[in-house]
């Protein structure tokens, strides 16, 4: 009866602990939405206004992932097995999404941010690349405490100069290539040796202001003054971009490609259906996400045939259930996005891919 007894307490401990919430999350494939179609009111997602806009066939998917579980909805120890057995999902810590100390709601409103931002800086990268003037002005958003510009650069500051150099504003017209707003106070900052002063001139309340910063190393070992810089930005193009709930900024590289497509009179797909993910900035970079794995189960499963990926992210590609499903290219910036779209309609095979 002990016997029978204790095996009855450590199936029922067994239990109980499959049913304890767990700090973790799981990642599945999420919704695919084509950035050159239609919302369900028959609205295109990405709106033209101020220019011609047009339609052409084939397709250019934005992918996501959905998670479930969280600090307010736990997942328990059955779920968390069930989700790694399985090849299209993934569990992943729950700080990578919910960092200590911020709930829910920040999480979601920090991916709203997110999405906002990547939507501004698709439609100055793709602008820039195909030549359209435009303006953008570097305004200080904020000083970073404990950082060298702390009480010199104050939030609302237009920055006019560079060591004595103007910034330049106006965009688009010289190419992707040509930095210009906050890039070109960026790179200009960042490319001196750490500890080297950088003099910035400043328009405050109507009047401009001559400072001087000390530099400090970044992680990266670049040199930074801790100034959060954002672009006031003039585009003669109005562009409005509908995804719903949808957040975080990894849908920059296919917005950016849907705004092109949608301005363009020859379709830039050539009739492929085309999925992808990436981050964009204004010069046209694209950078690394997550979810890769999740994201291309997304792709495969709803009709992609060509699946463009941030470089930095291919070393996730291998994976994924849908690895060698899909046809995947290696991405760096928005021109070798286009340049790949471009083989890619003539017929041609000699694409960029993940090693």
């Amino acid at each position: 009866m002990t016997l029978v007894a204790a095996l009855v307490l450590l199936a029922g401990l067994g239990y109980g602990s499959l049913l304890l919430p767990m700090p973790y999350l799981v990642a599945a494939p999420g919704v695919t939405l084509d950035t050159i179609g239609e919302q369900e009111d028959g609205q295109p997602i990405i709106g033209i206004e101020g220019a011609e806009g047009y339609e052409h066939e084939g397709s250019l998917s934005m992918v996501t992932v959905q998670y479930a579980g969280g600090p307010q909805h736990r997942l328990n120890l059955f779920t968390l097995v069930t989700a790694w057995i399985s090849p299209s999902q993934a569990v992943l810590p729950e700080e990578l999404l919910f960092p200590a100390g911020r709930s829910q709601q920040e999480v979601s409103e920090r991916q709203t941010v997110q999405m906002n931002d990547s939507q501004t800086k698709a439609t100055a990268a793709a602008l820039n690349q195909l030549d359209i003037d435009y303006e953008a002005v570097p305004r200080v958003a904020e000083a970073v405490e404990g950082m060298p510009a702390e009480g010199i650069v104050e939030p609302d500051d237009v920055i006019v100069a560079v060591d004595g150099d103007p910034v330049p504003t106006s965009a688009g017209g010289e190419g992707p290539e040509e930095l210009v707003g906050s890039a070109y106070v960026v790179d200009r900052v960042s490319a001196r040796d750490a500890g080297e002063p950088v003099a910035l001139t400043l328009e405050r309340d109507g009047e401009e202001v001559e400072v001087e910063v000390e530099t400090v190393s970044n992680d990266d070992g670049s040199a930074a003054v801790g100034v959060l810089i954002t672009d006031d930005m003039d585009f003669p193009v109005e562009i409005d971009i509908t995804v719903g709930e949808i957040g975080g900024p990894s849908a920059g590289m296919m917005f950016a490609l849907g705004i092109i497509d949608r301005l363009s009179e020859e379709g830039i797909t050539g009739g492929a259906s085309v999925a992808g993910s990436g981050t964009i900035s204004t010069d046209g970079r694209v950078g690394g996400i997550s979810g890769v794995p999740q994201k291309m189960v997304s792709a495969e499963r709803d009709g992609a045939e060509y699946f463009l990926v941030a470089a930095d992210s291919c070393s996730q590609v291998a994976q994924s259930a849908a690895y060698g499903e899909l046809d995947v290219v290696r991405v760096e910036t928005l021109t070798d996005a286009v340049d790949a779209l471009e083989t890619i309609r003539e017929g041609g095979d000699d694409l960029p891919r993940c090693e």
